[in-house]
């Protein structure tokens, strides 16, 4: 496996969870800053890349739609304290000048690869997912090159985008909106020729179909990958970005054909909701990673009440939060429900 390929994902991470560890754990713990949540108040749609030079790099979608914006840690924690830099602006006016949604970082093919979806001005909710691209080593400081649009398979509204590697193929996964299908998004997934090109024909692998999927609107979107225990878990986000927002989980062992979709199984029911007693409302949009130690977390976005005064997409406190989560004895993840507000341990 290629360095480029063993980091893609915000959403991905792959490999044993016990990795090499930081010396004596109270040194360890001494020198690296609590993770405490909210991770990053006012940042949604996260995504946290380990990258092979040390750094974690947070992606996120800000309230006001507008940028893209990155910062990086050698640490988890140290996200919260760190600098953020904008990297690319909307233009005033035309393509992309609407709303800019879920950013994601990733290293394909030797390059810096940012996947973003974009609206136009006067349109922005007719969103299609771009990419710029640099070959310098360092994203927060490079030149980028200008958006080039992703050529998916219809023209219709579609959003994001996640790269993952498996057995050395490096698969993309996203939402779209199919032409006679009435929903508003599914999941869809083909391996990469380039970065906006498709190796082969793209295929669905759901529709949004259950009640916990369909309220207010049929939602599957924010897919998430996380490869452990012989299978592929992929995780995706359901129903209105309200506190009915929630976590479905799809499962395919990782000898199948992730091409067919006869390949996976469905949750009947949400694997990551709201919690009450928590006061933790609308998890969704995750991504996985690991902390310095190999142990696996959850990273979303939620907010800290339940009732939201008007559209749910113009309330600006969907908060970043990680978290760790543990595996059942037959191997499938259990995120268990959303922690509260404050310092988070294992």
């Amino acid at each position: 496996m290629s360095d480029d390929h063993s980091h893609l994902s915000r959403r991905f991470f792959i490999g044993s969870a016990a990795a090499a560890g930081l010396g004596a754990p109270g040194l360890a713990q001494a020198a690296t800053p609590q993770i405490v949540n909210p991770v990053v108040p006012q940042r949604a749609d996260p995504q946290i890349l380990k990258h092979v030079d040390g750094y974690y790099y947070f992606m996120a979608t800000v309230p006001e739609y507008d940028r893209l914006v990155i910062r990086r840690s050698k640490t988890l924690g140290g996200l919260t304290a760190a600098e953020e830099v904008v990297v690319w602006r909307r233009p005033t006016e035309g393509k992309m000048g609407g709303y800019i949604w879920a950013p994601e970082l990733h290293h394909f093919q030797g390059q810096w690869r940012l996947y973003f979806g974009a609206g136009d001005k006067g349109e922005p909710f007719r969103v299609r997912t771009y990419v710029i691209s640099t070959a310098e080593a360092n994203p927060l400081t490079a030149k980028w090159n200008a958006p080039v649009q992703v050529q998916m398979p219809w023209d219709t509204f579609n959003l994001d985008a996640s790269l993952f590697e498996h057995k050395g193929v490096t698969y993309m996964i996203w939402a779209q909106k199919e032409p006679g299908i009435d929903t508003n998004s599914n999941l869809y997934i083909a391996p990469l020729a380039t970065a906006t090109t498709f190796a082969r024909t793209p295929v669905r692998l759901t529709i949004p179909t259950y009640d916990w999927e369909t309220v207010k609107y049929k939602v599957a979107e924010g897919p998430a990958v996380l490869i452990r225990n012989g299978r592929v878990f992929l995780t995706y986000s359901a129903s209105a970005t309200d506190h009915n927002y929630c976590l479905g989980l799809l499962t395919a062992k990782d000898d199948a054909d992730l091409m067919d979709p006869a390949a996976w199984t469905k949750s009947p029911v949400p694997v990551f909701v709201s919690s009450e007693t928590n006061n933790i409302w609308g998890p969704g949009h995750n991504g996985f990673t690991v902390d310095g130690n190999g142990r696996d977390v959850i990273v979303y976005h939620a907010r800290d009440y339940k009732e939201i005064k008007g559209n749910s997409l113009f309330d600006p406190n969907r908060h970043t939060r990680i978290q760790y989560f543990r595996y059942r004895k037959d191997g499938t993840p259990d995120f268990g429900e959303p922690v509260k507000v404050g310092p988070h341990k294992r």
